[in-house]
């Protein structure tokens, strides 16, 4: 697979009025026919297709909400119509529409990004320990929720992370009907471009769960498949210490980490953000954005 594919500068702009026509038009259309600081770590980042924050529920296929609480959903699934298979730790996702797994911007970058906020309680915090140590994260966020705390969304750009779209309910695609996937994207979309002025270029499914369906609608929205190869379950509240160790023994030159900011108590993965940080920057890791 090859490198990260980003949209191009002139297009992350575009008029919101066109859009939900253009998209039903093409709905119509689908309906019918990086030498490394941590060479000597263990692997052990490989990408797990069934984390996420939020239970799914059967209800996605008519498009109706399942709310961010937690809940493990394991995924071991390969091939079209479950999850797409988790790539060898040296791919980062092609230009062919396939996720992205792996960053390739230096011999020692790495991503964090951060899952189903925006929540007032947790964000912020977040947001004062990324602005502490000069880090630069992505936010998957969740239509709904930028919907009800827009200010804090706009806070989040305007500090110069990157938002990503996470679906506007944190539906399991993978159960959900085409309509109802264009519908998760598109609002999620609307809602960010109409408070940060910027249409996102990256979509994360929740629980990593991607499908041949999925996939394509996200091609035809331009954003690219943002998936990710360290998980430390931090939704899951095992305890900072056991994301801390996660992180720390499975980060290596390309890794995107996964941790949330939303969707329950997230105070264990703050806890451990205190301590992984600094680790990582002593490490001589940089943080960067896809």
């Amino acid at each position: 697979m090859g490198r990260v594919v980003c949209a191009p500068v002139n297009e992350l702009i575009r008029p919101r009025l066109s859009r939900r026509a253009l998209l039903t038009l093409g709905g119509l259309s689908l309906l019918t026919g990086c030498s490394s600081p941590a060479a000597a770590r263990t692997a052990g980042g490989r990408p797990s297709a069934g984390a996420g924050s939020a239970s799914p529920s059967a209800a996605a296929s008519t498009g109706a909400s399942a709310g961010p609480s937690p809940s493990p959903v394991p995924g071991t699934g390969t091939g079209l119509g479950t999850t797409v298979a988790s790539p060898s730790p040296g791919a980062s996702g092609s230009g062919d529409g396939e996720p992205v797994f792996y960053v390739h911007q230096g011999p020692h970058a790495i991503a964090l990004t951060i899952d189903d906020g925006p929540d007032p309680r947790y964000t912020p915090q977040v947001l004062a320990l990324l602005e502490r140590y000069d880090i630069t994260a992505t936010f998957c966020q969740l239509g709904q929720q930028v919907s009800r705390f827009p200010t804090l969304v706009g806070e989040v750009s305007a500090r110069g992370h990157l938002l990503a779209n996470h679906t506007w309910t944190h539906a399991d695609l993978t159960r959900a009907t085409a309509p109802a996937i264009r519908d998760e994207l598109t609002r999620t979309s609307e809602a960010l471009e109409e408070v940060t002025g910027v249409e996102p270029t990256f979509f994360r499914a929740p629980y990593g769960a991607w499908s041949r369906q999925v996939l394509d609608e996200c091609r035809r929205q331009n954003l690219t498949p943002l998936a990710w190869s360290v998980d430390p379950r931090d939704w899951s509240r095992p305890g900072a210490g056991h994301i801390t160790d996660t992180i720390l023994r499975t980060t290596r030159p390309g890794s995107i980490i996964l941790e949330h900011d939303g969707g329950g108590d997230r105070s264990q993965t703050v806890a451990a953000l205190r301590i992984v940080l600094p680790r990582l920057l002593d490490e001589g890791y940089t943080f960067v954005t896809p």
